[in-house]
């Protein structure tokens, strides 16, 4: 069952900056896609929660040199 999970991210302060974000979500096995808004500073994640939970995507984020938390 896809759900969609609206993040806020920390340490983001450019485009690629954004992109590594995007990727980190990406890797996440049930992530179905990512959408950055550096402006922001937000995530929109669709995923799979029968595979990974909103947790798990921040904690997987957190494990970078971004942050992540539920809003």
């Amino acid at each position: 069952m896809n759900k969609k999970q609206k993040l806020a991210i920390a340490g983001m302060t450019c485009n690629h900056c954004a992109i590594a974000v995007e990727k980190a979500f990406l890797a996440v096995e049930g992530v179905e896609s990512a959408e950055v808004n550096l402006d922001q500073k937000s995530a929109l994640i669709v995923y799979d929660a029968d595979k990974v939970s909103a947790e798990k995507l921040t904690a997987a984020l957190n494990e970078t040199n971004y942050t992540a938390s539920l809003q």
